[in-house]
């Protein structure tokens, strides 16, 4: 009976977490970090979607002894023991198998695709230029990274594509280049992406004058039904002639947006935009947070990467504000330039900043349609980053 009893204590949690376990302290950070990002998420509504997840699969990877997730059985510098993961990986072990493929972020694009609508782009090209300038801030995260000389090659491309301001493009970057940093990655663009409306309205207002925050733009054009499906299919021929890496991410971008545009897959287009992404974005979520264990995330890399994410982040919507600048003097002012913000590919939360700012100054003047489409030139722009980053021979 005394034995039984000694074994029911010695499998309770607490024993494991305390017993034999000098390092349980860093667990002990780890529930406290799990505890914040729920804060984040539930209290403060920042990207609650994608933040909420991943705080829960960080919790559930630091319980000693609950062995859902094993991270020996994909860091390692061989190819995965596909075997062993079926036959012994707990739950999330399977959902990361989503991950490690290079699944989730894929049908995650088709999703976003089929929810975002190309139109603004369409009507005004030249604002594509914008998303390009707002890519910046990518390559120079990543020179910086490999500068310090504490990250590889892959690691400096994997924390500059946080720049991009793309989760699922950062998260398939960083799965195919340095797959032991996906939850200090993963926690970075994402946080980042919610703190968007504390983050960039101090850059807009000190890159332009009051003058230019007033100018209004002309009403787009109307797309044509032809050209929005002809979109689509010629953005991915481009970008395979021009970075065929690209295409994995651009393809099911451009294929979810066709489900919608075309007119005739409309139970596809509705399913892509709200059964498959909610269902898919549990799965990365919590797969994702739940690589953030104790020993890969508390280190010192981590704040260096948050660190080196964030300027990646300021100084692509920097890139993004100054190339709309550029824009505005050689249009002659037709250009708002606080829609260069809008550059970084959070889909549209960075346009309704723009718009936000916009009637500071002028309440009446609209932005929103406009910055919609740097905006979205801006997925477009982080896709053929990522391309490039996973087509250079490290």
């Amino acid at each position: 009976m005394v034995e039984s009893i000694l074994n029911f204590l010695e499998s309770t949690g607490i024993y494991r977490l305390f017993a034999n376990n000098p390092d349980w302290w860093q667990t002990a950070v780890m529930f406290l970090i799990s505890g914040v990002l729920v804060y984040l998420a539930v209290v403060r509504g920042y990207e609650p979607l994608l933040l909420l997840p991943i705080a829960i699969g960080m919790l559930l990877t630091n319980l000693p002894g609950a062995e859902l997730f094993h991270s020996e059985f994909f860091m390692t510098a061989g190819d995965i023991d596909y075997g062993a993961v079926l036959h012994d990986g707990g739950l999330i072990d399977l959902l990361y198998l989503g991950v490690k493929l290079g699944i989730y972020p894929c049908l995650i694009f088709i999703g976003i695709g089929a929810m975002t609508d190309f139109t603004p782009l369409i009507a005004n090209p030249k604002t594509l230029l914008i998303g390009a300038g707002a890519q910046f801030g990518v390559f120079v995260a990543f020179s910086v990274a490999l500068i310090s000389g504490v990250f590889s090659p892959q690691e400096a491309a994997a924390i500059g594509i946080i720049g991009g301001a793309d989760g699922p493009t950062a998260i398939l970057v960083t799965k195919a280049l340095a797959p032991h940093l996906l939850g200090a990655i993963a926690i970075a663009a994402y946080s980042y992406m919610a703190l968007i409306p504390m983050i960039q309205p101090p850059f807009m207002r000190l890159f332009t004058t009051q003058k230019e925050r007033a100018i209004r733009m002309t009403t787009l054009r109307k797309v044509s039904t032809v050209e929005k499906v002809c979109f689509p299919v010629l953005v991915t021929l481009i970008v395979w002639l021009i970075v065929p890496d690209a295409v994995t991410l651009i393809g099911c971008l451009m294929f979810g947006n066709l489900l919608n545009v075309s007119g005739v897959t409309d139970r596809l287009s509705k399913t892509a935009q709200n059964e498959l992404i909610n269902i898919v974005t549990i799965f990365l979520g919590i797969s994702v947070g739940a690589t953030a264990t104790a020993e890969n995330f508390l280190r010192g890399e981590t704040l260096l990467i948050i660190v080196c994410g964030l300027a990646a982040f300021c100084v692509s919507t920097c890139g993004g504000l100054i190339t709309a600048k550029i824009m505005c003097f050689i249009t002659g002012g037709k250009i708002n330039p606080l829609i260069g913000s809008a550059g970084v590919s959070a889909v549209p939360m960075a346009a309704r900043v723009s718009q936000k700012v916009g009637q500071e100054t002028d309440p009446t003047n609209y932005l929103l349609m406009h910055a919609m489409g740097p905006n979205v030139a801006g997925v477009i722009g982080s896709a053929i980053a990522a391309g490039v980053f996973l087509s250079w021979a490290f």
